[in-house]
């Protein structure tokens, strides 16, 4: 089951979702989804180190486009309180060999990182869904189009 409307709203502020979003390479998504997560508070800035090194270790790439990047499992110390950004591409950049639009930055602890992937990625994988996130232009609509 996805987060619920209310819980998107906790985990994932208008504050922390980019429409039409200006990266070059993953690395950069990666960063700036990761400091999306320490402007909210949610991590310390070290913990994008951590989604760098995830992402140079295992690519986060889940398929149609979208990206999970998330810190290793010895990032979890530097999570404040579990949150979500969104960075929805204005043009589609190289991630390892396939073409990413949407990237999801995702800050939880311990266990709840596999929750939260599992749950997104599920909602995610459904085609339809993925396309009209990538045309969202309302923090409304995503978490419309992301609650379950």
């Amino acid at each position: 089951m996805a987060p619920s409307a209310v819980e998107l709203r906790e985990l994932l502020p208008p504050a922390s979702i980019v429409f039409a979003a200006q990266v070059v390479d993953r690395d950069e998504a990666v960063r700036r989804s990761g400091a999306l997560l320490v402007a909210a508070g949610c991590v310390d800035e070290d913990y994008v180190d951590q989604m760098l090194d995830r992402e140079r270790a295992v690519s986060t790439f889940v398929g149609d486009g979208i990206a999970m990047p998330h810190g290793t499992l010895t990032a979890k110390n530097d999570v404040i309180t579990e949150g979500l950004s969104l960075l929805l591409l204005a043009s589609p950049i190289d991630w390892g060999g396939s073409d990413v639009t949407t990237v999801i930055g995702i800050a939880a602890h311990g266990r709840r990182y596999i929750t939260l992937l599992s749950q997104l990625a599920t909602v995610l994988l459904d085609e339809g869904r993925a396309a009209s996130l990538r045309s969202a232009s309302t923090a409304e609509r995503v978490y419309e189009l992301l609650a379950s």
